[in-house]
């Protein structure tokens, strides 16, 4: 049976309960429910803290677990390893420090910086040969300069908003750019890859509709200029041998558009329709 780390708090939680509800798994039902067992599909999931994922996974102790990379890279736990992006809870990890403070990450050299994620921060600057006295901190961690316990800080930075509040600026490159993944353990294990390619089915229903439109035969070259689908469309006659009626996968963020288009060139009864799971 395969053992599978989930966020039981936290913003990963939500969304990963979500996508293995979408890929057919069972979720708990109580928010404190630390252990779940789904015997249709041959799973246990085990409710833990998102920092604790890669260190559970990595030491063989569960197979598989969904976390943050930044999280992942974090624990610097040897056996555990990213084996796919999920594509949510994008995040990117930068340097901070009051204006003019600092260029470059080398003049961090011999000062110190604040931050929620040691282990990260101090992978980064070590490949690059820079020694600084590490602040672990859990929160809040654009105070620290102010407080006086760092000269700068490393943490995540969306907008940049609460960073400027607090007198700071980015500068050097980015420590890294972070999103929710899968991790696995140091062997492999049956049932992995079935979690992947469901997890996978639902990011691309996320992303993908189902167009259904019907079109005079004449033009079907020029719609599938404008709707070319993964592979390519289905093309059936109609009763009237001048139309043909076409199923196409186009991209969700662009669905309007491309129905706008097929409009314009003469497509009629122009559907859209959702798309609960797929595999390709």
């Amino acid at each position: 049976m395969l053992r599978i780390a989930v966020p039981n708090k936290g913003s990963l939680a939500d969304t990963a309960a979500e996508m293995l509800a979408e890929a057919g798994y069972a979720g708990r039902r109580d928010s404190k429910e630390l252990h779940l067992i789904d015997p249709e599909n041959e799973v246990e999931f085990f409710y833990l803290r998102p920092k604790d994922i890669a260190t559970y996974v990595g030491s063989g102790a569960l197979h598989v677990g969904i976390t943050g990379r930044d999280l992942l890279r974090d624990a610097r736990m040897p056996g555990a390893r990213e084996i796919a992006a999920l594509g949510f809870a994008h995040s990117t990890f930068r340097f901070a420090a009051p204006p003019g403070r600092f260029a470059d990450v080398a003049d961090l050299d011999g000062v110190r910086v604040a931050t929620s994620y040691p282990g990260l921060v101090d992978a980064f600057l070590d490949e690059r040969d820079i020694a600084v006295d590490l602040v672990p901190l859990d929160g809040a961690v654009e105070s620290a300069v102010e407080l006086g316990v760092a000269d700068a800080i490393a943490d995540v930075v969306e907008t940049g908003t609460t960073l400027r509040q607090a007198g700071l600026e980015v500068f050097g490159p980015e420590i890294l750019t972070s999103e929710a993944v899968l991790v696995a353990g140091p062997n492999d294990v049956d049932g992995t890859e079935t979690l992947l390619r469901r997890l996978r089915g639902v990011m691309v229903a996320r992303r993908y509709v189902l167009i259904d439109y019907d079109l005079p035969a004449n033009l079907v070259d020029q719609a599938v200029a404008l709707a070319p689908g993964i592979e390519s469309p289905t093309i059936s006659p109609l009763r009237d041998p001048e139309w043909v009626a076409v199923r196409v996968m186009s991209p969700r963020r662009s669905v309007n558009r491309v129905m706008d288009a097929l409009y314009g060139l003469g497509a009629r009864a122009i559907l859209v329709t959702p798309i609960h799971a797929a595999r390709l």
